[in-house]
């Protein structure tokens, strides 16, 4: 694995333009079918996330599947997982965080969705709706860090020193099987150095690193390159038109649906003979008969995360996280399956919090801009990098939200280290309502000055705590993860952030999308079909070229 491969990528914190050719193949909106007959097989869904529906989507278009014979079963109020956003202008919006896509490197995703009709673009898939939208608001971010005097920080280089290179072309050149439990900061305890660069703050804060993280992912990090914005937050830019496809064919949804546990056969494959389910305060049992299908998302980084508002701070509540409870149960049943534990055993360590700050006109944003000298949706991270929590924030482009009212504005942002004391409000992120979050930011800005002018603009902040946000790069070994389909499975798979993918890398919507067409391709023998190999940048030569060059700005 080449951990050098994006240094470029990390350098276009400076200017980040995705300029790379559109790749998309025009696809016919009726589904392309196999030859398999799959008339009288049911497919049950644990978990209506973009993974589940991503599933469903392929059983239909390359599976020849009704869609009255797919069932999703979301133990929410509301389908999409962690690719959210809800709210209105009056009691404010809330984006728990953004999903960051990627033109060159996404490949099942942007494959899948050329599939997809957009809702907002007659005739156009959604997959054309984003790539137009990101090539009309290219990137070129001139504040990504800020110190704590509130001088834009010069991010050209990456400031490594030699040992900090030794370091990652060390790092490049190990093989995956010795990196067992090992952290990133294990791996460079010898160059400590390496924490003080450019490089460490702004990739630490773009995909939310901590120094105990894996270094696993660590190392798969020339599977990401820049940045491809959606039009509006991702609910509505990739859940909603993946739901109305699903609908138009007939898709069964269960919400408020919470599978508590399943049944195998008594023997060394694994079979999956019932689904338990709790649900309007009852519960019942889906007897599945031999030819049906579970697949089941065993993880979800957004479980147990809670909302404060203005005046209320969020709940840490890490306790019973949905996903990874029933994940324990059956990993307890049946050998292959994974670990949970290091995952969501750890919420000390895997928490990080959010806020989404709605306010009334643009005088805000004006002042941000200001010193940014970035139009809302033009720039990158901007990560106040000297900040006890390490906060950052995020101006997307405006409206945001569909039904974001003119007069509307909203930006939204977080801290990675919850429960160090603020530098100006005393207090750990953690226990801060959103108005203090809020002061906090404002010194941070260097605008105390127009406290009260600004804080008569704003409608509400809304925090968000989320204990297990950074649980997909907790240290692990690498039987922890589960493989998608689990060696002697007959009918059963997982899918998600939390299952073992060669070569690609977490915390992305390729990941998801890459995972159930492996699940689904394998359960269903899609031979006519290929799925997408993850882009081979590490033995591009000219890519590696380029990385050199980056590491020694």
């Amino acid at each position: 694995m080449n951990i050098l491969l994006t240094l470029s990528a990390i350098a276009g914190a400076t200017t980040v333009a995705i300029v790379g050719t559109n790749k998309l193949k025009k696809k016919s909106k009726t589904p392309v079918h196999s030859n398999k007959n799959n008339e009288n097989k049911q497919v049950y869904f644990i978990g209506g996330w973009l993974a589940s529906l991503s599933g469903a989507a392929y059983l239909i278009r390359d599976c020849s599947f009704k869609g009255e014979n797919i069932h999703i079963i979301e133990g929410r109020k509301v389908l999409g997982g962690s690719n959210d956003g809800a709210g209105d202008s009056i009691n404010g919006f809330v984006c728990r965080g953004g999903r960051m896509l990627n033109e060159e490197t996404y490949e099942n995703f942007w494959e899948l969705f050329s599939s997809i009709p957009s809702l907002d673009m007659p005739g156009k898939s959604v997959s054309e709706e984003i790539l137009n939208f990101d090539h009309l608001h290219p990137t070129h971010a001139q504040a990504r860090l800020i110190d704590k005097h509130g001088v834009i920080q010069d991010v050209t280089s990456m400031g490594f020193n030699n040992t900090d290179r030794m370091a990652l072309g060390k790092l490049m050149i190990t093989p995956e099987e010795k990196l067992d439990n090992m952290t990133i900061e294990e791996w460079f305890s010898h160059t400590p150095h390496f924490f003080e660069t450019n490089f460490w703050h702004m990739w630490q804060t773009t995909f939310a690193f901590q120094k105990w993280s894996s270094l696993f992912e660590f190392s798969r990090i020339e599977t990401l390159e820049g940045v491809t914005r959606t039009s509006f937050n991702q609910y509505e830019s990739v859940i909603l038109p993946l739901k109305a496809y699903l609908d138009d064919f007939g898709v069964d949804f269960s919400i408020n649906a919470t599978v508590t546990d399943l049944d195998f056969k008594p023997v060394d494959e694994i079979t999956v003979t019932a689904i338990h389910i709790e649900e309007n305060g009852g519960k019942r049992v889906i007897e599945l008969n031999p030819n049906d299908v579970c697949i089941m998302i065993n993880g979800c980084m957004t479980d147990c995360a809670s909302l404060g508002n203005m005046y209320t701070p969020p709940k840490y509540i890490p306790d019973n996280p949905m996903s990874g409870e029933l994940w324990t149960k059956i990993a307890k049943k049946k050998q292959g399956l994974g670990n949970p534990e290091p995952f969501f055993g750890h919420p000390d360590k895997t928490n990080w919090e959010s806020f989404t700050v709605t306010c009334k006109g643009n005088k805000f944003l004006r002042l941000i801009e200001r010193l940014s000298t970035n139009i809302p949706g033009s720039g990158a991270l901007m990560t106040f990098k000297d900040s006890n929590w390490l906060m950052s924030i995020v101006v997307a482009a405006q409206p945001h939200f569909k039904s974001q009212p003119l007069n509307t504005t909203i930006f939204w942002g977080y801290g990675l280290f919850t429960d160090k004391i603020g530098d100006y409000v005393k207090k750990p992120m953690r226990d801060c309502t959103g108005e203090e979050i809020l002061i906090e930011l404002l010194h941070h800005l260097h605008l105390e000055d127009l406290l009260d002018e600004i804080m008569e603009t704003v409608t509400n902040v809304i925090p968000c705590m989320m204990p297990y946000i950074d649980a997909q790069f907790q240290p692990r070994k690498m039987s922890d993860r589960p493989h998608v389909v689990p060696k002697g499975s007959t009918n059963f798979a997982m899918i998600s952030q939390f299952v073992e993918i060669p070569e690609d890398m977490v915390f992305t919507e390729e990941y998801s999308v890459r995972a159930a067409r492996i699940a689904i391709y394998t359960l269903f023998d899609v031979k006519d079909k290929k799925i997408c190999p993850v882009t081979p940048y590490k033995r591009n030569p000219k890519i590696l070229k380029e990385a050199l060059k980056t590491s020694y700005r």
